[in-house]
C-alpha cells in the first residue's frame, strides 16, 4: 500500500519523541518518531463518468470528497 494520499498528496512525517510533562521533569531524549497518514483504501464511484477509481487516500480527503463530491476532488488532484 502507498504510503502517500492520492488526493492530499500527504505522507510520512518526523516528529519529537516525548512531550513537555517529560521535558520539564527530566531529560531523557528519545529521538525523533515517524508519524503516519491514516490511509485508506477505498472505492469511490463517480456518478459523472460511470466509473469506479481504487485510491489509497487519506481520511481528510474523504470529508474533502464528502464536501465537494467526488469528481471535483479527483479532478482538481488530476487522477481524472
Amino acid at each position: 500500500m502507498a504510503k502517500v494520499c492520492a488526493i492530499t498528496k500527504r505522507g510520512s512525517m518526523v516528529a519529537g519523541g516525548y512531550s513537555n510533562a517529560t521535558r520539564a521533569t527530566q531529560f531523557n531524549p528519545t529521538g525523533m518518531v515517524r508519524k503516519y497518514a491514516n490511509l485508506q483504501k477505498k472505492k469511490i464511484y463517480v456518478p459523472e463518468l460511470k466509473k469506479s477509481f481504487n485510491l489509497v487516500i487519506s481520511t481528510r480527503a474523504l470529508k474533502t470528497i464528502q464536501k465537494r463530491g467526488a469528481f471535483a476532488t479527483l479532478k482538481k488532484a488530476g487522477i481524472i
